[in-house]
């Protein structure tokens, strides 16, 4: 089930990190990107939380999880970047679950390309008659400042092997091999909260698949 993903060069990515500083977000590069679920790659998480204190509903289905496997870093701003990063992966599943390329949770945790990021992904999904299920893991988490602005870079390794596409009329499931295509890096830019925001939010998502270094 072929995906197309929104990806970033590195020269847009550092502009955009660029543009934090002045409060803009920009970068437009798109690029096809095979997501497994299906056929090939994937793209979407999952794991269960409910609304809480205004946010969006990110719950999931029984049968999809989403596995955060990243130590809370000590510094309380990073913290809070890297919470809204896993947020708007699970907000992502949520989404394709849900089968709504409108779902309000992603909307709530990112801003510019990443909100068309996870709108395409959910999208795609959906168009192909798709739904997620299994396990989707991220590990290997760090969080960067990023140069002198006071955003934050979010990376983290995806391991897609046991996340398949589960087809929502005959329920059938594509379960794919084991391959390298099951390693990801993603590279989220967080935006600090604005005026009485309370919420990092996404500002810029790059995938970068067939990561040997994430591999395990």
């Amino acid at each position: 089930m072929a995906r197309r993903a929104l990806t970033t060069t590195a020269a847009v990515f550092t502009a955009t990190a660029a543009l934090l500083l002045s409060g803009c977000g920009g970068g437009n590069d798109k690029s096809p990107d095979d997501i497994k679920g299906a056929d090939t790659d994937a793209g979407s998480p999952s794991a269960s939380a409910s609304a809480v204190a205004g946010r969006p509903d990110v719950s999931l289905p029984s049968d999809l999880e989403v596995e955060f496997d990243i130590t809370k870093p000590s510094d309380t701003r990073h913290a809070a970047a890297l919470d809204s990063a896993e947020n708007y992966i699970l907000a992502l599943s949520h989404g394709i679950t849900a089968q709504d390329p409108e779902d309000p949770a992603y909307k709530f945790y990112s801003l510019g390309n990443a909100t068309k990021y996870a709108k395409s992904q959910i999208q795609a999904w959906v168009d192909d008659d798709w739904t997620a299920t299994g396990t989707d893991s991220y590990y290997q988490g760090k969080t960067d400042d990023v140069g002198t602005s006071k955003g934050v870079l979010v990376t983290m390794c995806r391991d897609q092997g046991k996340f398949y596409g589960k087809n929502v009329k005959t329920k059938k499931i594509r379960y794919t091999k084991p391959s390298l295509s099951d390693f990801q890096e993603f590279r989220l830019l967080m935006k600090p909260p604005q005026g009485s925001q309370k919420v990092w939010k996404v500002l810029q998502i790059e995938v970068e698949g067939r990561v040997e270094g994430c591999r395990r």
